[in-house]
């Protein structure tokens, strides 16, 4: 019996790893949403959004009735006190202090305060703009996760045209190799295709690494193992399809949309408000209360009433200027965030041209290098060709085979860059 248990647990423990070590498909929208809803920042994002929640439910029950009970228990250990009347030959009265005991019930209610009222909307504000910061962290997690997208995709389509021009070098070095040996050609040429095809392999090996250090990335923003496998199922061509090719990018910039406008804008009403709070300082401030004391040991000579009904007005009077000067270090901070306001303006319109332009310039190359490559790798075959046919020299294959590589790398970092400046424009935009 227990050997039986013992397999079955084996075999229980082998599927879940199996399941384990199944890889995660994703297209680049799932990744992206997997990303929003496990990646770690947004966690903590979304945890201060609770928090500031609470923040709201504590200042509304400040305004709200509070009660209090208390127990006591007091022994004068046997403490006497004379009360001398002043008459001629009369001893004085003694008081022994017995032990008391009472149990105590205090409520209170705020009437009115200033910086109560103030301070309810200021702590709903705050709210609207930890959202509005859980927001951005959700934009930058976003981008981040489409940018290690396109980096694997990137380096993924030079690692195969890397690959399939190594495997091409090595069919003719061994080709060439062959003909050397048997004394048809020149040794120097076998050598010299031996360089290029070192150099084409070291090359594949940089590559395979930047794809690896993709993934890791990836992995990161998903929340995700390090162990996890992970295969992508949207290609490169669909997302230029998607994203630039047919995306002219023709929307007016709207400097209402972005994250950092609305966050500062937010905290601009912010300081406004808190000009009120200090202001709020000259307000009086009333409190209505009520206690009630039941005497469980009560004293020999006892005057105190069980229920008390009565109100605290707490008028300010003189502060020696600080009161003044609180609100004008308010004044100072929202005048700030006001010149902070603008100069943030200028700057996101300017930011807007700026990536628009690097845009269309990107775009431009993009075209431009498609065509570079299907030319430069036209001539290698035609090179290839001639060179088995012995009317060029192995120098003619390397030369062409280098300028075929470097078109390819080109191209694909000019996509990549033309990838994250759209991206960088439609976050700009808060369009992500």
């Amino acid at each position: 019996m227990k050997m039986r248990i013992f397999f079955i647990s084996v075999l229980f423990l082998s599927v879940l790893s199996l399941q384990a070590q199944e890889p995660m498909i994703l297209s680049l929208d799932s990744a992206v949403n997997y990303a929003v809803a496990h990646n770690k920042i947004l966690n903590n994002s979304r945890y201060a959004i609770d928090k500031s929640s609470q923040k709201i439910k504590e200042a509304i029950s400040q305004g709200l009735p509070q009660v209090s009970s208390s127990l006591d228990y007091t022994n004068y250990l046997g403490a006497e006190s004379e009360l001398d009347f002043g008459a001629p030959g009369a001893p004085p009265a003694v008081i022994k202090f017995t032990p008391t005991s009472n149990f105590k019930i205090n409520a209170s209610q705020l009437i009115f305060n200033g910086k109560y009222v103030i301070g309810i909307p200021m702590a709903k504000l705050a709210k609207k703009i930890t959202e509005k910061s859980y927001q951005k962290d959700e934009l930058d997690v976003k981008e981040q996760t489409y940018q290690a997208y396109y980096m694997i995709l990137a380096m993924q389509r030079i690692l195969d045209k890397l690959k399939e021009n190594y495997k091409n070098a090595q069919s003719i070095y061994e080709n060439t190799n062959n003909l050397a040996k048997a004394g048809m050609i020149e040794q120097t040429d076998a050598k010299k295709l031996s360089v290029m095809v070192t150099s084409v392999g070291n090359a594949v090996k940089s590559i395979e690494r930047q794809v690896e250090l993709g993934y890791n990335l990836l992995r990161f923003q998903l929340g995700l193992p390090s162990e996890q496998e992970i295969q992508l199922t949207t290609t490169l061509e669909d997302i230029a399809t998607k994203y630039y090719i047919l995306n002219n990018l023709t929307d007016t910039f709207n400097i209402q949309n972005n994250i950092d406008y609305q966050m500062i804008s937010m905290r601009s009403v912010m300081a406004e408000k808190s000009v009120k709070l200090a202001k709020a300082s000259y307000l009086p401030s009333l409190v209505a209360f009520y206690s009630y004391t039941y005497k469980i040991i009560k004293p020999d000579f006892d005057m105190s009433p069980k229920n008390i009904l009565g109100f605290t007005l707490d008028i300010p009077i003189f502060s020696s200027g600080t009161r003044q000067s609180q609100v004008r270090q308010a004044k100072i901070d929202y005048a700030i965030s006001e010149n902070t306001k603008a100069l943030l303006t200028d700057q996101l319109s300017l930011q807007e041209k700026q990536l628009r332009y690097n845009y269309n310039n990107l775009l431009e190359q993009y075209f431009s290098q498609k065509d570079n490559v299907e030319i430069a790798k036209e001539v290698l075959d035609q090179t290839n060709l001639k060179f088995k046919q012995g009317i060029v020299s192995s120098l003619d294959v390397t030369s062409a085979n280098n300028d075929y590589l470097t078109a390819v790398t080109e191209l694909t970092g000019t996509i990549l860059k033309l990838l994250n400046a759209e991206l960088a424009l439609r976050k700009l935009n808060n369009k992500l």
